[in-house]
């Protein structure tokens, strides 16, 4: 990376493209290219690989002794490679939880900014890991990337931008969880201005994530146009692919291509959240561990027969004029309808949709397996689902044109109170309530805010 006055240069192909707001290097001559008079300017360009790295080698005669690093208060920027990477075993195969995550234990940051990093802010290895109160912005690949470790909590942190040299052919990631984590945990993040990039992702054999309380915004192209042939190439905010079991629940997602993306996945619970101009996908495709351009991978999560099990309910749904999309997306390929003929979700109900009367490129609900050429049917309400599958949508409610939030101009998207003896939701299970701090006795409501906060 290279920088003028603090301002990050974009990289051009060659010499003659370069711009005031460019650069190019020459790496047979050791020449750097850029556009601006460096008189009187301070130029800046990434020296150093790595700022900390903890390995777990016998180093300088001492062995590992397994205790992860507490870093706290440490600004880390303009770095080549990574900030700061955690080394431990990365599994290539099937890997019980005991036999990974344990080459450095109980690593914590806190109160730290990891900025302008030329591929990765932080790669982290270990189990009982700590990530607070931290910024992590202006990556390119990924920001944070958490690989095969266990009961790791991400709370009150900052990502964002992620990807800003727009790199193509790759799926970048703001965090990436990847590798057979176990309980991983983000809570209470923002998640924002990620245009080119991926949220937060769960990618590979997970199991047990929960996502809650997290406000997410500006994830991928939100006028991309969805296809029915598949849910990808797109951004997601919360994105849960060839893994088990997560909570979805409290989040708030603002203008996102795919809010939610729960992809070749079983047992998501996506219950209380908010979906401003954003859809909830739930999708599976007929990829399996045979002949698999990534081996090993598609094996660590359900089979193709097993991506099921998810619950839907008590989620508001709102799109304003500028919305084409529809607000919730089943997809399966059209080559799995004679196999796979019943739906993903196990539940699907006290769901809450708020559009606006306008001429839209697709229906508000796309839906599959249905018994048609496509595979795909869509739909306008809800009850119209209902009558094609009776155990689904029965107590969802539509309310078109409606200004039920108390300020979507301030971003204060909390229910009108003259709505709150409307918008009735399901009790929540017992741990869905417990991960969300409510009390006993609760009442139910539909969305990410209580009724009367």
């Amino acid at each position: 990376m290279v920088f003028v006055d603090g301002k990050f240069l974009q990289s051009a192909a060659y010499e003659g493209e370069v711009t005031e707001n460019s650069f190019f290097i020459d790496y047979e001559t050791g020449t750097v290219y850029i556009g601006t008079n460096p008189n009187n300017k301070l130029v800046e360009i990434t020296a150093f690989n790595a700022g900390l790295h903890r390995v777990v080698r016998d180093c300088h005669g001492k062995v590992n002794d397994h205790k992860g690093p507490v870093i706290k208060g440490i600004a880390l920027t303009q770095y080549a490679y990574r900030a700061l990477e955690i080394d431990g075993k990365d599994p290539e195969g099937i890997s019980p939880e005991t036999n990974h995550g344990k080459d450095v234990i109980g690593t914590v940051l806190e109160n730290c900014s990891i900025t302008f990093c030329s591929r990765v802010a932080a790669y982290l290895r270990g189990d009982k890991m700590i990530l607070r109160n931290c910024k992590v912005s202006d990556t390119s690949t990924e920001g944070i990337y958490i690989l095969s470790s266990s009961d790791v909590l991400l709370e009150r942190n900052v990502f964002m931008r992620n990807n800003i040299e727009r790199i193509s052919g790759y799926y970048p990631s703001a965090v990436k969880i990847f590798n057979q984590c176990y309980r991983v945990t983000c809570n209470d993040n923002l998640v924002t201005d990620l245009p080119y990039s991926n949220g937060i992702w769960w990618d590979v054999g997970n199991v047990d994530a929960v996502f809650t309380n997290n406000w997410v915004e500006g994830v991928g192209l939100v006028d991309r146009n969805i296809s029915y042939l598949q849910t990808w190439p797109s951004e997601s905010g919360f994105f849960f692919e060839i893994s088990k079991g997560a909570v979805c629940a409290g989040n708030v997602f603002v203008n996102c291509e795919l809010g939610i993306h729960i992809l070749n996945s079983c047992d998501a619970r996506i219950y209380n959240n908010t979906l401003i101009n954003s859809t909830a996908c739930l999708s599976r495709s007929e990829r399996s561990a045979a002949g698999d351009h990534f081996g090993w991978h598609p094996a660590t999560g359900p089979d193709v027969d097993e991506r099921d099990g998810h619950i839907f309910v008590n989620n508001l749904l709102a799109g304003d004029d500028t919305y084409k999309r529809p607000m919730v997306f089943i997809w399966q390929r059209k080559m799995l309808c004679d196999r796979l003929t019943k739906p993903q979700t196990e539940q699907m109900d006290y769901n809450v949709y708020v559009p606006v009367t306008l001429k839209k490129n697709l229906p508000m609900i796309l839906w599959s397996p249905a018994k048609n050429d496509s595979c795909i049917i869509g739909f306008e309400n809800p009850a119209d689902l209902n009558k094609l599958n009776p155990e689904f949508e029965a107590h969802s409610t539509i309310y078109k044109d409606f200004p039920v939030f108390q300020s979507k101009e301030l971003k204060n998207f909390r229910i009108l109170p003259q709505y709150a003896g409307q918008l009735k939701g399901l009790p929540l299970p017992a741990d869905i309530s417990a991960l969300l701090k409510r009390p006993k006795k609760d009442v139910p409501y539909v969305g990410a805010y209580p009724l009367g906060r």
